[in-house]
């Protein structure tokens, strides 16, 4: 009678655990690129906002960092190893953990950003390398590969998602003939479930959840498809293929990378698949099981910058015309550009922050439907590509350059 009670009584610690967890993940909540933060400054200096403190330590990679209350974690790549860094809020390294090797040829580097679940990080290398460590220590849990055990197909740029949580489940995309999409259990790494889907090679993207009173589906996009999956079974609901390239011309390297997480609101998805069918607004059925294809936008490229959006209207670069486009969100229609270069956006307390791949951090306003750029600085620390999508947490904007973090006061 004891053990029944004992039993019980941790199964419901469990189950509260779980439903109670608190997520710090990739673009932040509901993975939008959206901070939850408030009296952040209007305009800026011309020499940029303070810097609080910057450390050229983090290793070679382009992941973003991860913040909480009080740590700041971030990956990346010293001599051929994926390492996870946890610094506290001043800049003090804690300690660094290598989980395996790491991506070393194009773009060499880290990729992902770490998911923080209360007291445990999941974190994933370019060579498919995902392991689950302890917040405090670093000391790693377990870990699973994606080519060696779960099956997967390491694609062109290495593997780039930022692990996604929900309850006890972790989902990925290691992509393949037989496991496009699986759920593994994030206590254990033991596999759930797998999804073939359409045995496609994954597509760099970070997978977000719908949670609807019928199910909750997990959306994400393997090379030349987005994927609808029930979270509970594994069972792919619908696909929706990206048109752009040809059969006889779909390879690695060709129309398959589709990096931006989707935006779904009131009904509806959004997304922007640069290399696929750009912009594109769906309608998902109440019971998620079928979408409708209301609008596409064919001239909204981008492949990697994030998109928001606020109210009607969607914020976005293109690649092509090397700007930042206002697009109606109810046709798909541009409204308004300012010529900013590519670049990726975030957005906190009514404001767009853009950061371009010259290495220029912009302060926007998006007024109705005119956009407006207020202040702007540049960025001259690190390295290599201006490619790593900047956070903001307690009033500090933190981006990262190559080998360099800094941390900048907003407040």
């Amino acid at each position: 009678m004891q053990k029944l009670i004992f039993t019980c009584l941790a199964m419901l610690l469990l189950v509260s655990s779980v439903n109670s967890q608190t997520v710090t993940q990739w673009r932040g909540t509901d993975r939008r690129g959206v901070y939850n933060e408030s009296n952040l400054l209007k305009s800026w200096p011309a020499e940029g906002p303070q810097l609080l403190w910057s450390t050229d330590q983090v290793g070679n990679g382009y992941g973003s960092p991860a913040i909480t209350s009080d740590r700041l974690y971030i990956t990346g790549e010293k001599d051929s190893l994926a390492y996870l860094f946890a610094y506290d809020l001043k800049g003090t390294l804690l300690w660094k953990t290598d989980f395996g090797k790491e991506w070393t040829k194009t773009y060499g580097g880290s990729r992902s950003t770490p998911t923080i679940v209360d007291n445990l990080i999941y974190v994933c290398s370019g060579m498919g390398n995902l392991s689950c460590l302890d917040a405090k220590t670093g000391a790693i849990k377990w870990s699973v590969n994606f080519k060696n055990d779960l099956h997967g197909k390491l694609p062109m740029f290495g593997f780039s998602e930022s692990p996604l949580i929900d309850g006890e489940k972790v989902f990925l995309t290691p992509g393949g003939k037989d496991t496009s999409v699986v759920a593994i259990n994030r206590f254990t790494g033991k596999t759930i479930w797998v999804c073939k889907g359409n045995g496609e090679a994954p597509a760099y993207n970070s997978p977000v959840m719908i949670k609807l009173p019928a199910r909750q589906v997990l959306v994400t996009f393997t090379a030349y498809a987005m994927l609808g999956v029930d979270a509970k079974t594994g069972e792919l609901l619908w696909s929706h293929e990206q048109i752009n390239t040809p059969l006889n011309k779909r390879e690695p390297g060709n129309g398959d990378t589709h990096s931006n997480s989707i935006w779904y609101e009131n009904g509806f998805i959004y997304y922007i698949a640069g290399d696929g069918n750009c912009a594109v607004k769906l309608e998902l059925s109440k019971d998620g099981k079928q979408i409708k294809q209301l609008w596409r936008n064919p001239l909204a490229d981008n492949f990697m910058g994030g998109f928001i959006k606020i109210d009607n209207r969607i914020y976005s670069c293109t690649n092509n015309r090397r700007d930042l486009k206002c697009l109606d969100a109810n046709t798909g229609q541009y409204i308004d550009s300012l010529k900013m270069g590519i670049g990726n956006i975030i957005s906190a307390d009514k404001m767009l922050y853009y950061y371009n791949q010259k290495g220029d951090v912009s302060l926007i306003s998006p007024d109705a439907d005119k956009m407006k750029m207020i202040s702007t600085f540049k960025i001259t620390k690190g390295s290599a590509e201006h490619f790593s999508h900047p956070v903001i947490a307690n009033g500090v904007y933190y981006i990262r350059h190559g080998k360099a973090l800094m941390a900048y006061k907003i407040k």
